[in-house]
């Protein structure tokens, strides 16, 4: 059986497959190290886990000899099938010879591990032999132990019956002593007195009927009577604070008492000791004058932070806790607290008013800011307990808010006019010779960086209102109507309309209003900056406002920035017309008192030219320069090669002096008027009062033709001479040689000249003029 096993086994390695059969040598073949016990003991768990299934392997758990024979048959020639038979025949000898030299050289050991297993199987038996006794002791003590458990059980159930027994020994001694605990704590500890009462009343009750309990509890109710009593006299005092009063209603309210008369005593205590808090805050304000008459208020002793810390922590803080002890005492009955609370938190807020009425001057706006925070924060405890309170507190923080933005448009407002006044000053100051004072340029620069500055300084402080850390920001109105109505419009807009109409006001009349009337400088520079305003300073100020105030998409609607700009040049165009005006009279003036002032009739012949109308020509110059400094040159019409040297005409610019001259006799006068009349005909019309654009030679032109008109309308007026005409056409052609260069067009000043020429030949007794030549060399000379 051993051969065969073996003979088996030898197909493993060199006769596993047909092919290692040709190639195995004459020397009874190629086997592996160990093969016979590996192959008796079978292949390892990984290699028989990892081999596929051969049904052709010889040691293999799925061999199948008709598989493999099959194969080795439709494989295998007859000679190699002869070889294997023969190769399998030695391999099957070597192999029976291994398996009797491997047994005989281990045949001692077989023998004492024979010997070994017999002694084994003796020991085996005593040890169960052991196991048995050991056993039965086991089953001994088990029964032990439940007789003393048994003991012990019951033992603990007489040590229980006992306990209980005692506890109510003890039960029955406190029940006993519960009188004399209650009057001994009473006066001192009631709070414990009333606890010890809680603990024992329902025993009595449950036990009342035995005549020795009842007694007891009688006993103990007319103590607690007394200790009511005592409780509701201590109610009455005006010492206690909000927890001794909270403790003494809620001991009152364990003692049965009603609630409905307790809740009555509590807010009556409550309400008295808030008016106190009021009553103290309110003797910080000064008192309200009873007459009505307008009094300036003494300061406040402390600021505005102090008084709102105060208010808060003692009056706020105050009802908050009394309001929370009130839920906590009588539930969800608040019929009675929101009115009560209502009412003294709007004295409260009546008393911040006051006191923020009195924040008279800009003073520090983050103060005011941080005494507002705190108001809204301390306040968000109060809001929780009366909801309603909630409009009215966020209503006043607004108020405060938009009261400062108006005094700050009040301040800038103030600001500008002490601007204005320095400026004022600053062109009225006397000037030594040779020293000069600030141009206008300067003075312009000056007042529209120090404007500029103040409004940026004044958003920088409203800013405030509106920080991330300030926590009344999160209210709507702060979000979008503060931004807008309070900020933009209602500070930036109003100032700049109240800018523009204020410099506007210097032009309207100030004579009627009994005010002085404003140099002619002053009119030119708001002209000048009411102008600035428009093309550049109004859409940066707006710009400036809505990045730092957004306004939201849903808001008020605001005013767009063209039309405050139409405003300002509206503004702009008024002075700068007035101004023309004001200096137009101011030459005017001179004109017409030189002209009512000399005897026309009886004047001897001109040898020069008049003094007055030097002066017109160097105010022009002047106010030429003046103009200059603030505004452009304006465009001219082009000017004639002989605008200097044409002939002034005592007719008609038409005609040549020569022409009509030698045809003139007193006998047959020319209808001078008439010709004047017929070429006005063929003239432009030149409108004296039209408005003036912003540019020097417009504004020059102006002036020339209020001047030059009111020189006409004074000749009409008068009754001349021949040496009085004579005059009159010296002095137009001085005139003329002067003026055309600041006009805009030199037809207007030529045209307004003629006209005063032909009207003083009009009026003339003897209208003979003088000779051209001899008009240019006194002129000339002049």
């Amino acid at each position: 059986m051993a051969a065969a096993t073996a003979g088996s086994g030898a197909g493993s390695g060199a006769a596993g497959s047909p092919e290692a059969t040709g190639g195995s040598t004459g020397g009874g073949g190629w086997r592996r190290p160990h093969g016979p016990l590996q192959r008796y003991y079978g292949p390892s768990t990984a290699e028989a886990a990892e081999a596929p299934p051969d049904p052709t392997d010889i040691n293999g758990p799925h061999f199948d000899p008709e598989v493999f024979m099959t194969k080795v048959r439709s494989e295998c020639p007859l000679g190699q099938l002869l070889a294997r038979e023969a190769a399998l025949s030695r391999e099957i000898r070597a192999l029976d010879s291994d398996m009797q030299t491997l047994l005989y050289e281990n045949y001692n050991k077989f023998i004492s591990a024979t010997d070994t297993i017999r002694k084994m199987k003796v020991d085996f038996r005593h040890m169960e032999a052991e196991m048995d006794d050991l056993a039965a002791n086991m089953a001994a003590i088990s029964a032990s132990s439940a007789r003393v458990s048994a003991a012990l059980q019951d033992r603990h159930r007489r040590g229980a019956q006992l306990a209980g027994v005692q506890a109510l020994l003890r039960k029955l001694q406190a029940l006993v002593e519960v009188p004399g605990r209650l009057r001994r704590w009473a006066g001192t500890e009631p709070a414990r007195a009333l606890r010890c009462h809680a603990r024992a009343r329902a025993v009595l009750r449950h036990y009342r009927h035995l005549p020795s309990f009842r007694a007891i509890e009688d006993e103990s109710h007319a103590i607690m009577a007394e200790l009511a009593q005592r409780l509701r006299t201590r109610l009455r005092e005006e010492t206690l604070d909000p927890k001794e009063l909270t403790e003494c209603v809620e001991m009152l309210l364990q003692l049965e008492e009603p609630a409905e008369e307790l809740s009555e005593e509590f807010l009556s205590q409550a309400g008295t000791r808030l008016e106190a808090e009021l009553a103290a805050l309110e003797a910080e304000l000064p008192a309200a004058d009873p007459s009505g008459t307008a009094t300036t208020p003494p300061p406040p002793a402390s600021d505005i932070l102090d008084f709102v810390d105060r208010g808060s922590s003692a009056f706020v803080g105050t009802l908050c806790q009394l309001a929370g002890s009130y839920r906590a005492l009588f539930g969800g009955d608040t019929g009675r607290l929101e009115p009560f609370a209502a009412a003294l938190a709007a004295r409260y807020f009546a008393l911040l008013e006051r006191r923020l009425a009195l924040e008279r001057g800009l003073g520090d706006t983050s103060l005011l800011v941080r005494a507002l925070d705190r108001f809204h924060r301390r306040l968000r405890a109060l809001l929780e307990l009366l909801p309603a309170g909630a409009d009215a507190a966020a209503a006043l923080v607004a108020r405060a808010a938009r009261e400062r933005v108006d005094r700050y448009l009040r301040a800038l407002q103030t600001f500008f006019l002490g601007c204005l006044g320095d400026v004022r000053q600053a062109l009225a100051a006397p000037r030594p010779p040779g020293k000069e004072g600030p141009g206008l340029p300067d003075l312009l620069a000056t007042l529209a960086a120090s404007v500029l500055g103040q409004l940026k300084a004044v958003l920088a402080y409203v800013q405030l209102f509106t920080a991330r850390d300030v926590a009344f920001a999160s209210l709507p109105y702060f979000k979008g109507e503060f931004c807008v109505t309070a900020v933009r419009e209602g500070l930036v807009v109003a100032f700049v309309r109240w800018l523009c109409h204020t410099a506007r006001g210097f032009a309207d009349g100030p004579a009627e209003r009994g005010a002085p009337a404003a140099p002619p400088a002053l009119l030119l520079l708001l002209a000048r900056l009411c102008l600035d305003y428009e093309n550049s300073t109004i859409s940066y100020i707006l710009t400036l406002t809505d990045e730092q105030f957004p306004p939201q998409d849903s808001g008020p609607a605001v005013t767009p920035g063209p039309a405050l700009c139409a405003e300002a040049r509206a503004a702009a165009q008024r002075l700068l017309d007035h101004y023309v005006q004001v200096q137009g009279a101011a030459v005017a003036q001179m004109l017409r008192k030189s002209v009512e002032t000399r005897d026309w009739l009886g004047t001897v012949e001109p040898r020069n030219v008049r003094a007055v109308m030097k002066r017109v020509v160097e105010d022009i110059t002047a106010i030429d320069v003046q103009v200059g400094q603030l505004f452009e040159e304006g465009v001219r019409r082009a000017q004639s090669s002989d605008s200097s040297r044409r002939a002034f005409s005592v007719y008609s610019s038409s005609r040549a002096p020569g022409r009509y001259a030698p045809s003139y006799t007193p006998s047959a006068p020319m209808d001078t008027h008439l010709l004047s009349n017929i070429q006005k005909l063929f003239s432009e019309r030149i409108d004296i009062f039209s408005p003036v654009e912003f540019n020097k030679v417009s504004v020059l032109t102006g002036i020339i033709k209020i001047s030059l008109k009111t020189l006409l309308e004074c000749v009409r007026l008068r009754t001349l001479g021949r040496f009085g005409l004579q005059q009159v056409q010296v002095d137009g052609h001085y005139l003329q040689l002067y003026l055309w260069r600041f006009a805009s067009d030199e037809r207007v000043v030529q045209g307004l000249l003629d006209e005063v020429a032909a009207s003083a030949a009009h009026r003339c007794l003897d209208p003979v003029p003088m000779e051209h030549s001899v008009v240019e060399l006194i002129c000339e000379r002049g």
